[in-house]
């Protein structure tokens, strides 16, 4: 069955080129009203859609700044009604080992990336709750959850909006919101010195937004961060390993290291739905442990 926006509006932040332009054409190739949210070449990407068809306004918007972003919001409102999909893509770069980062640069990444997440989320979360329907996608990175030498500011940033999905999944989800993440690799204005000619031309965004689109469609999943990127797809997840419970007395510095092989050992990995999981998990194994010493 083909996915079909057809009455949904979107609004998609970071659209004027990249990544964000071919998730905001694509959305609008399958019939939502769409709007352009960038700094610069948004009113463009707007034109593109209506040249084709379809309907989508440009909004030039600072995403980290709320007045800017609600303002936006309000515009899409009275043009359109309501708000069913958002998609956090803006971003910057600011590369440089730890040591010669100076603060402002690894502030200006995290404000823009992490921030403007919350910002825009926060823009539309009450009219999503209101209309029991929302989908809300934040664009994270290999780089926050595996790492990525130089770039400390932007790992943290990327890392921060899977915390922010986790926790916004919980909150959303009796009100019908879905929130997701997507991992692309993708050649960007952000990427095109990181790569030859031939590791560009496979990592198109247009590769990556089909993942993107099922995230926020209809009968999308939540909680869930797929990676994309080069025709590859695959599943992200949290996970915990099956860990060792030590006795009271026991509880050392010394026993942890000598246990070390069997608590890191993810044979029988465990992934949870919500912190308090874990936290009943080894309050269980405590509790099964006196329950036997006495």
């Amino acid at each position: 069955m083909s996915l079909r926006f057809d009455g949904r509006v979107a609004i998609v932040t970071g659209a004027g080129t990249g990544l964000g332009r071919s998730h905001a054409l694509a959305l609008a190739a399958r019939g939502a009203k769409v709007v352009i949210a960038d700094m610069s070449g948004a009113e463009a990407v707007a034109e593109e859609v209506r040249a084709a068809g379809g309907e989508a306004m440009a909004a030039a918007v600072d995403v980290t700044d709320a007045a800017q972003v609600d303002a936006m919001v309000g515009r899409a409102m009275e043009a359109w009604g309501r708000i069913d999909i958002l998609i956090n893509n803006a971003g910057i770069l600011r590369d440089k080992t730890f040591v010669k980062m100076a603060l402002e640069d690894f502030r200006a990444v995290v404000d823009v990336h992490l921030m403007g997440a919350a910002t825009c989320s926060k823009a539309v979360w009450a009219i999503m709750r209101e209309q029991q329907y929302g989908r809300i996608l934040m664009t994270t990175s290999t780089s926050g959850v595996y790492g990525n030498f130089g770039q400390s500011n932007y790992g943290a940033a990327k890392a921060g909006q899977v915390g922010l999905m986790n926790v916004l999944h919980l909150e959303g989800a009796k009100y019908g919101i879905c929130v997701n993440a997507l991992a692309p690799t993708a050649a960007t204005r952000m990427t095109q010195d990181l790569f030859d000619a031939d590791a560009l031309a496979a990592l198109k965004p247009e590769y990556a937004t089909p993942a993107a689109l099922f995230l926020v469609s209809e009968n999308a999943p939540s909680r869930t961060v797929l990676l994309a990127g080069a025709g590859t797809y695959a599943r992200l997840a949290i996970v915990e390993s099956e860990g060792v419970f030590l006795p009271e007395d026991e509880r050392t510095p010394e026993a942890v290291a000598a246990a070390f092989d069997r608590i890191a050992d993810m044979g029988a990995p465990t992934e949870f739905e919500s912190g308090p999981q874990h936290v009943e998990r080894i309050l269980s194994r405590a509790g099964a442990a006196r329950r036997t010493a006495s």
